[in-house]
């Protein structure tokens, strides 16, 4: 295992936290107590749908468990979530459905 210099791991450190808060600071320093525009909130609205899927889509198609290599039975589950929430729009529902298929099918395949 590779040790990371303290040095660069304190100035990553800083660095994520200094953008972290100027990010912030943007929104509730800045804006305040004004009202943004109709255009902004429109794209805000998306933010909360984006999160999910940015962190699941590196693990279906690079996922560690199978150093990078991809496998049927994430591509299944994650077709199966796409699907199911698609034609339900029920979150929960694309996210049960998804997780089911995952491990059934590492069950079945293994």
């Amino acid at each position: 295992m590779t040790q990371i210099d303290p040095t660069t791991m304190w100035t990553v450190i800083i660095g994520l936290a200094i953008g972290s808060f100027a990010l912030r600071f943007v929104f509730i320093g800045f804006v305040g107590d004004r009202p943004m525009p109709p255009w902004l909130l429109r794209h805000l609205r998306y933010t909360a749908v984006a999160i999910l899927p940015a962190l699941i889509a590196p693990l279906v198609v690079w996922p560690a468990a199978t150093e990078g290599q991809p496998d049927a039975a994430r591509m299944a589950a994650a077709a199966v979530t796409l699907s199911v929430g698609v034609f339900t729009k029920n979150v929960l529902a694309a996210i049960f459905s998804g997780a089911a298929t995952l491990y059934g099918l590492l069950y079945l395949l293994a």
